[in-house]
């Protein structure tokens, strides 16, 4: 009997784990779960794709996983537990085995399953009678997947996501900002055209983290120009925990979605005991609790009375910042991801 681990992507986890050893980046849960299971890691690489292989990346791309899956199905024997850290890698590894035959025990940790490609690959190959068992950290996922399959509550379980809250942790400020700083990051779903006219007229400075080629996300993501009192530039990992603990207030700011959009950087400030404004969408349910100043989507004045709350109530802000720190520390450190996910991967035995 063997663990197995599959990657979306080439993920470097070695070299994650040198540069966390040296406090320049935080730990990958996927290197501590490794290790904890002894488990050989698979990600996709560059070799050709089959002829079937780009048929079925037509439903669920990219051809490489479709060739990683292969691969695996090769190795991998019956009696071992295969867990896979999304749902691209998941879906085509289960998608490899036929119905009724030999397999290794499958768990998939799904992130955004509830779309129609993922639907329709759900079905078409029969994707439940493969998987023994799903987890997700976003509630909303979680309900989905057990009602769209009919599936009981042990084969679909929420798991709480994860950060590192040894390198995001609280510390003094850098002493270099001349106003109020708000910060937001990330760019997944993030809607920084409210964040804009919430705060352009503000006397406050507003930095995102935040970069990409892609134009088309850009332009939903942006406004075509930003204020001058805004600006975005890519952070390094020391120079974003000292973003995070120079932040007034962390504000994540997202379109509506299904899934957990904006939770990396709602734990990321929590972890840094910073106060934090989130959108209230259906995949962050769960994780906006009394420490965090909940707004609807899209909604600009409900965004600026909330900075203005947290700027003028500073004690009342560091009282639910505190309250987020301690939340973190409990719910959302990554030694209890690693120690619940490799619980729930052994239970497959």
């Amino acid at each position: 009997m063997s663990f197995h681990i599959v990657l979306p992507r080439a993920m470097q986890l070695e070299r994650s784990a040198e540069l966390a050893a040296r406090h320049e980046a935080p730990r990958h849960a996927m290197w501590l779960l490794a290790n904890e299971l002894g488990a050989a890691v698979h990600e996709p690489d560059n070799s050709a794709a089959s002829f079937t292989d780009k048929i079925r990346a037509v439903v669920a791309p990219p051809e490489n996983l479709w060739v990683l899956a292969r691969r695996i199905r090769s190795m991998a024997l019956p009696g071992d537990v295969i867990f896979c850290s999304a749902e691209a890698g998941g879906l085509q590894l289960a998608a490899a085995y036929g119905e009724g035959q030999p397999r290794p025990h499958i768990a998939v940790f799904v992130h955004n399953i509830d779309r129609p490609r993922a639907r329709f690959a759900l079905r078409w190959w029969r994707i439940a009678q493969k998987v023994d068992l799903f987890l997700a950290c976003s509630e909303r996922q979680v309900a989905f997947l057990r009602q769209s399959l009919n599936l009981s509550t042990d084969r679909v379980r929420h798991v709480w996501d994860h950060t590192d809250t040894e390198f995001f942790s609280p510390g003094a400020e850098s002493g270099r900002k001349k106003r109020p700083l708000i910060v937001s990051v990330g760019l997944e779903q993030r809607d920084y055209k409210t964040l804009a006219d919430a705060t352009r007229d503000l006397d406050v400075d507003v930095r995102i983290s935040g970069f990409s080629k892609d134009a088309a996300a850009m332009s939903r993501t942006f406004p075509e120009v930003l204020p001058g009192n805004m600006s975005r530039r890519f952070y390094e990992w020391p120079q974003l925990v000292q973003l995070y603990r120079d932040a007034d207030v962390v504000v994540v700011s997202c379109h509506p979605n299904k899934y957990a959009a904006g939770v990396q950087s709602l734990m990321e400030a929590s972890a840094c005991r910073r106060p934090v404004i989130a959108t209230s969408t259906e995949g962050l349910n769960g994780y906006l609790d009394e420490s965090i100043l909940a707004i609807s989507p899209h909604d600009i004045q409900g965004m600026r009375e909330a900075i203005l709350q947290v700027l003028s109530d500073r004690p009342g802000a560091e009282v639910r910042a505190a309250q987020g720190h301690e939340l973190a520390l409990r719910r959302y450190n990554m030694d209890r991801y690693v120690t619940e996910i490799s619980g729930a991967i052994r239970s497959l035995l």
